[in-house]
């Protein structure tokens, strides 16, 4: 049965507990990413929104990646708990989008438009922030588990180095699914009346 896009946004969330059984095809997640990127609105319909599909053994190196790096940053001890979320959270299952922007088009726009020089990189942010949300969203629709992660800038330059990544994509955040196999807890909500005002 399909969901409404209410019914699908009431039922997103971030899912930790998970494994790397296979439900959805690559050629359906692609899919997916593809009509996140196509369809998301950005600033003059600038279309900066670039996506890294990484699955399976890419996947895995991607998270080596990660853990790698953070154990040079900090302290053994520190990284034994980072280690072990990453292991059980991230690593474990079978997939990985890294959500870019090119900064090519947005300098374009910079000195094309100089009115809204100091508005692109943040009007940038948040079309990728859409689009991270249409692709969570949908993921979870076709029954797999995400959660959306941020460990760049630490691993920007390794990542870009392995997957021959043009310079120009900044990275803005990564999003590892997989198949989930535990509810998440309940989510807890603040009085929505402190939060959203009507004027009528």
């Amino acid at each position: 049965m399909t969901r409404t896009f209410k019914e699908a946004l009431l039922h997103r969330r971030s899912y930790y507990n998970i494994d790397d059984q296979v439900i959805v095809s690559p050629e359906k997640i692609k899919e997916i990413v593809e009509t996140a990127v196509k369809h998301s609105p950005s600033a003059f319909n600038s279309q900066t929104a670039r996506v890294v599909i990484l699955l399976w053994e890419h996947h895995k190196k991607f998270w080596q990646i990660v853990k790698d790096t953070l154990l040079a940053k900090i302290w053994a001890e520190r990284f034994a708990d980072s280690e072990q979320r990453i292991n059980a959270s991230f690593l474990a299952g079978y997939g990985t989008l890294l959500f870019y922007e090119d900064q090519s088009i947005i300098r374009n726009l910079e000195e094309n438009f100089p009115s809204f020089r100091d508005n692109f990189q943040t009007w940038s942010q948040q079309s990728s922030g859409i689009q991270q949300f249409v692709a969570w969203t949908m993921l979870e629709d076709a029954g797999l588990g995400a959660s959306l992660q941020h460990y760049n800038p630490l691993i920007d330059q390794e990542t870009a180095e392995t997957w021959d990544i043009n310079p120009d994509w900044k990275l803005l955040a990564q999003m590892p699914f997989w198949n989930p196999v535990a509810t998440p807890w309940e989510k807890e909500f603040g009085p929505i009346e402190e939060r959203v005002k009507l004027f009528a």
